[in-house]
């Protein structure tokens, strides 16, 4: 029965550079076009770790050098990023349906998604962006632009952001009128663009939404059966890299409560990905975490780990 699923592409489907990405993408394209072929809807979000680090350490190193009158505000950098990763899988996924016969628009929608301005994460940035600097330079950057600068695993000096969950989706309306009139849609990109309420106006703040977090809830919004979110391995493990490994083919919402509690996952890597899972089975959906190249079986329950009630 054909299904409408939320994709939530992993880093490793996409480059480090735009070359690499856009090489990258025309195999991308080809699980998700599968997926289109057996008549599912299919909605795609992504990460821009690397291309919005690119973009701000651009900025950034040009506005040095007076290239530039300023550097790039932290929201305009994720607009960059979600408008040339969108037009690069737009791109490889019009391709992939044209060599297969198949009539169907893909649209990236360039997405604002609403936090909490006193979400505790303003209080405590912890996402690293853009370029590592010395102390000295990061001294006098925390000083002139009131930037959080921490060392970062003895490689320098970043500016950490906040990283808040997602409230709404604010083009929430417009993807779902695209998804009925057939169209693949990209949104979400790189988690959004954060934007806060003051006074009924939206405001972008400088802060990064993980992209599995924005993934649930636009699943949640548009009403999916299916968050896919497509990571490097097959199925999510507990006892990772230990005599006692386990893959695991399914788990209830409590069990991966109880995992995460436990430490089986790693901050920076599963542990958001079984988080944001959870948040989608608890609003009554199913979650899967699989690889990209079994996204196909994995929607058929022949692979990835399904996260339910």
């Amino acid at each position: 029965m054909a299904k409408r699923i939320v994709i939530a592409l992993g880093g490793n489907a996409l480059g480090n550079t735009p070359y690499e990405q856009l090489q990258l993408v025309t195999e991308t394209a080809k699980p998700i076009v599968d997926l289109i072929a057996q008549g599912n809807e299919v909605v795609i979000a992504h990460g821009n770790g690397p291309q919005v680090g690119m973009i701000n350490l651009g900025m950034a190193t040009a506005a040095e050098a007076k290239a530039i009158k300023s550097d790039m505000p932290f929201p305009e950098c994720g607009a960059m990023s979600q408008g040339y990763i969108g037009y690069h899988l737009q791109n490889a996924i019009g391709n992939e349906l044209a060599e297969r016969g198949m009539v169907r628009e893909v649209a990236t929608v360039v997405t604002q998604v609403l936090v909490d301005e006193n979400d505790p994460a303003f209080k405590n940035p912890t996402k690293p962006v853009g370029a590592f600097y010395d102390k000295e330079t990061a001294d006098r950057i925390a000083a002139e632009k009131g930037y959080t600068m921490v060392e970062d695993a003895g490689r320098g000096y970043r500016q950490v952001v906040p990283s808040p969950k997602p409230i709404d989706v604010i083009e929430k309306n417009t993807v779902n009128a695209l998804i009925k009139e057939g169209c693949v849609v990209i949104t979400v990109g790189g988690g959004g663009i954060p934007v806060v309420r003051r006074n009924g106006k939206l405001y972008g703040t400088p802060a990064v939404i993980d992209k599995d977090f924005a993934s649930a809830k636009l699943a949640e919004l548009v009403h999916a059966d299916a968050l896919v979110i497509l990571t490097a391995v097959d199925r999510v493990c507990i006892n990772w890299g230990k005599p006692n490994q386990e893959s695991l083919a399914e788990m209830t919402v409590e069990q991966a409560e109880k995992y995460c509690e436990e430490g089986h996952f790693a901050p920076g890597s599963m542990l958001p990905k079984v988080k944001a899972a959870i948040s989608f089975a608890k609003a009554g959906g199913t979650a899967i975490i699989a690889s990209l190249e079994n996204a196909g079986a994995a929607v058929r329950g022949e692979s990835g780990t399904v996260v339910h009630l």
